[in-house]
């Protein structure tokens, strides 16, 4: 299974080795190198915009 090695327990006796773990899991949480592929999608609270949508995606006319 392809997430079976993200669940496993992590030992480092080492502690220079324990502090450059913890160094590249702070690296990768504050500068991913993954880039999302598709942009975010605003959320829409606005009940006219919503029946405004919803009349074009049914092709409903009101």
């Amino acid at each position: 299974m392809a997430t079976s090695s993200i669940f496993s327990n992590i030992r480092i006796m080492d502690p220079q080795k324990a502090e450059n773990f913890a160094e590249a899991l702070d690296a990768s949480a504050r500068d991913p190198e993954r880039v999302p592929a598709a942009s975010v999608i605003p959320l829409v609270a606005n009940i006219e915009e919503i029946r405004k949508f919803m009349t074009v995606r049914t092709g409903k006319d009101e």
